[in-house]
């Protein structure tokens, strides 16, 4: 035997029995029937035919990598979360997606980009999941589902259709600031490494000493801004539908590890009651001269998933997962998603998904789970059940504020009364007159007409000029002639 074979390993089945051979199925004679006694080719046919999980509803098509989060800036005076402690160096997963293509779908379709990330902390993982806008279509997770069905495909001839999402959008004024940033220059990033990530929602910290502070995360990309016209993208949705999930693993395979400097705004807890609008509205930002950003650290991502599914695939996300220190707001999307994620995870890869390797804590896990498909690791626990009299973890009150928010009266209530700004068109609004300049405006025209006239019908089409003019009225009335053939 050469010493070439003695270094390659065996072929073995999924239990290390080793395998006679990697090409013949076991037979009566060379063109005899297959015997039923094969049970490797057996195995591989069953195991082919359960390759697939089920793909997510939402943000489908994506990927990701591994990296770093370091503090560079001290912010313990707003929060005693031990990843955001000076000089904390934590690891962290980041996935990065397109929100309505499904698994096959181009990379560079005009669509949110999802910004999901994982720090795994040494109080479990804290999960950020976010996107690459700071501001959502929606406000209440009623509309979610339909949200998101009208940005699907049609249910008669399964195709994407831009009439369903005008219908949607025009009858969901709440809609308008999301979609000036989607069709708008940053609606296609030039790649994931080129865009910003935030969380979106507004989140609640707690420093040391029980003193509370709402905040937003926003992920500055240390590459830049950089994104695609519309006719880039439709090009290389042709020439290459992977575009960005090749550029992400090209650039960290060549060395070129991308970067983002985590920032937060920071508003104090007693400012929510009587701000100018209601800070917990998914569909505002805070001005930054309200509010500025305060650095917070450098997150940088250096090391591909050495398997794709396993690590990407897998990879579960959760609003959910917050830390001593971190809790969440009267946001009622944020609200509906600390259930609805998990709650996808469960049905989409198992009941225990949190011992995979992605999704597996770098810190000690003592939990009273047990059983279900799947599952590898016992509780340490001695009995299944709390309180018990043979010993295993118990709860401590020093992590009570984990999730929750007191406040006099009931803090939901007081957050959505009606905030002296509170309208729909207005943030939309100065976002055109007064962030983008005359070429982007003009950009933003044409992404708009060249949508609404790829099928959208009356009468959504005269409510999507209608609610173009309710944004601003110059803008609305240019895409009405654009659109009306003027």
């Amino acid at each position: 035997m050469t010493d070439s074979a003695q270094q390659t390993p065996y072929t073995t089945n999924n239990v290390g029995i080793p395998v006679e051979s990697d090409e013949h199925s076991l037979t009566i004679g060379d063109s005899g029937p297959i015997l039923l006694q094969d049970h490797y080719l057996i195995e591989k046919m069953a195991q082919f035919n359960r390759e697939r999980v089920p793909e997510r509803v939402v943000h489908a098509k994506g990927g990701g990598a591994y990296g770093t989060f370091r503090v560079t800036n001290d912010v313990s005076q707003f929060t005693k979360a031990a990843l955001f402690q000076p000089g904390k160096s934590t690891e962290v997963l980041v996935r990065f997606s397109t929100v309505a293509g499904e698994q096959g779908s181009p990379d560079t379709w005009r669509d949110p980009r999802g910004f999901a990330v994982k720090f795994y902390t040494e109080h479990g993982n804290y999960d950020l999941v976010g996107n690459n806008t700071p501001v959502f279509f929606v406000r209440d997770p009623q509309k979610f589902q339909d949200f998101i069905r009208s940005q699907k495909r049609r249910p008669d001839n399964g195709l994407r259709d831009n009439d369903m999402q005008w219908d949607f959008w025009t009858l969901s004024p709440e809609s308008a600031h999301m979609v000036t940033w989607l069709m708008g220059d940053r609606g296609i990033p030039r790649t994931w490494r080129h865009m910003n990530g935030y969380g979106s929602h507004t989140f609640m910290w707690v420093n040391a000493g029980g003193e509370k502070f709402w905040v937003k995360y926003h992920f500055k990309t240390d590459q830049g801004i950089e994104c695609l016209t519309q006719e880039e993208a439709d090009r290389l949705a042709g020439e290459d539908p992977d575009r960005h999930r090749r550029d992400l693993y090209a650039a960290i395979d060549g060395g070129e590890a991308p970067s983002w400097t985590l920032k937060v705004q920071v508003m104090p807890f007693a400012d929510a009651a009587d701000y100018r609008f209601n800070p917990f509205d998914l569909t505002k930002v805070w001005p930054h001269a309200d509010y500025p950003l305060i650095e917070v650290g450098t997150m940088t991502l250096d090391r591909n998933p050495e398997d794709f599914f396993v690590h990407v695939e897998q990879a579960s996300f959760e609003p959910s997962n917050l830390v001593p220190g971190i809790g969440p707001s009267p946001d009622k999307m944020l609200l509906g998603r600390l259930f609805s994620y998990p709650d996808a995870h469960r049905y989409r890869i198992g009941p225990n998904y949190a011992q995979l390797p992605p999704n597996r804590a770098h810190s000690a896990v003592n939990s009273y789970a047990k059983d279900g498909a799947m599952r590898y690791e016992p509780s340490a626990a001695a009995r299944p059940y709390a309180p018990n009299s043979y010993g295993g973890p118990a709860a401590s009150a020093q992590f009570g504020d984990i999730a929750g928010w007191s406040a006099s009266g009931e803090m939901v209530r007081e957050a959505y009364r009606l905030h002296r700004e509170d309208d729909d068109w207005g943030q939309a609004g100065t976002m055109v007159r007064r962030v983008l300049d005359d070429a982007a405006r003009d950009r933003l025209v044409d992404n708009v007409s060249g949508h609404l006239l790829n099928g959208v019908s009356r009468p959504v089409l005269d409510r999507a000029l209608q609610y173009w003019r309710n944004i601003d009225k110059e803008t609305g009335d240019r895409i009405a002639t654009r659109v009306n053939g003027g």
